[in-house]
Parts: structure tokens; sequence; C-alpha cells
């Protein structure tokens, strides 16, 4: 993987931690049993990556790392926590809202990291960055039967396809892959929280 510095880890630590709440509330807004909510909850963090490192050929960082299933175990707990103490609409908290930012770029970046590393086209980066930031969330989606949200609402899934879509003209400028990542993860952070603050939404056909 690359190593684009201890920032870049600990958004990465952030996104693993704050996806896997993310999946473990869906789970407990749906009225899964805890073993429903922890499938959930490491899936969304870690369903995109898997995903991305099958496509490229190689074992997925999950099934090599106890750190990633930590996080994600860590996320489970504070989701479940949270579901049994707080009233109201968590997903829509800035303290989850945040988290998640943080994570889709983190993840988003290290998807068009890897695509870069293995290769790709400009176009299987983007791939592989838009799968790594929303594959995992999506996954849950369809494991509770319904159209992933990244399909149907907010602007979620198009950060993500922009920071892949930068990455490969910055590795063609002669920025360092680890430099270009950082960029990118900047790009989509800002897009993702530019969002959240102006709401914006891609328009309905």
């Amino acid at each position: 993987m690359v190593d684009a510095g201890p920032a870049f880890e600990a958004m990465n630590a952030i996104g693993l931690v704050a996806f896997a709440v993310v999946g473990a509330l869906k789970g407990s807004d749906a009225d899964l049993d805890l073993f429903g909510v922890a499938v959930l909850g490491f899936l969304t963090a870690l369903g995109g990556g898997t995903i991305r490192d099958l496509l490229v050929g190689r074992i997925p960082t999950s099934l090599q790392s106890n750190t990633e299933v930590l996080f994600a175990a860590v996320g489970i707990a504070v989701a479940v926590l949270l579901a049994t103490r707080v009233r109201g609409d968590l997903m829509e908290s800035p303290a989850v809202l945040l988290p998640d930012a943080i994570g889709l770029a983190a993840f988003s970046a290290t998807g068009a990291a890897v695509g870069i590393e293995a290769g790709l086209s400009p176009f299987g980066v983007v791939v592989t960055a838009t799968l790594t930031g929303v594959g995992g969330g999506s996954l849950s989606d369809l494991l509770l039967a319904r159209v992933p949200a990244v399909l149907r609402e907010d602007f979620y899934a198009t950060p993500a396809v922009v920071g892949g879509a930068v990455a490969p003209p910055a590795i063609a400028a002669g920025l360092a892959l680890g430099t270009t990542t950082l960029f990118a993860a900047g790009v989509v952070l800002a897009l993702r929280l530019g969002a959240l603050r102006y709401g914006w939404r891609l328009p309905t056909v």
C-alpha cells in the first residue's frame, strides 16, 4: 500500500471506524440482531476495499491486517452503544457525517492509488477509487434489499469519482504517488463537506 504519511493513515483509521458505525446503524435501524448488525458494520467498512483488491488480483488487505478488522470492530461497538443509549436520527448527526466524509476521502484516494499502482487506465483508476469509497455501503444496502443510497440520493459517490479522476493527471504532471493520494483525498473531502454544508445534490431525471 502507498505510504502517504501519518495524517493519511489517521484518516484511513477514522474512515474504518466511521464506515463501520454507519453500516451497523443501518442494521440497527432495520431491526437486525447483533450478528446482523456486525455483518453490516464489517461489510460497510471492509467491503469496498475487498472488491477493489480482488479486481486488481491481490489478496484483500482486510485479510492480511488485524488492524483494519480491529478498527471496524471498534466502530461496530460504538454504533451498538449509540443505538441503545441515544435517541433520534444518528445517521444525520455531524458526529457521524464528518468522520464518514473523512473516510470517504481516505478510501477513495486509496482506491485511486491502488489502481495507479496496478497500471490501470484512467477509467480503471476512477472505478477502483469509487468502488473503494462507496462499495461497502452499497453492498450493505443491497443486503437490506434496497436500492443503494448512492444511486438515488445525496452527493456522495460523485466526490469519489472526481477524486479518482484527478489522480492520473496528477501522476502525469510529475507528482509522487503519495502526494497524489493526499491531493485526491483533499479533493474528495472538500466536495463532500461542501455537499453537507450547502446541500448539493445531482438532478433527477
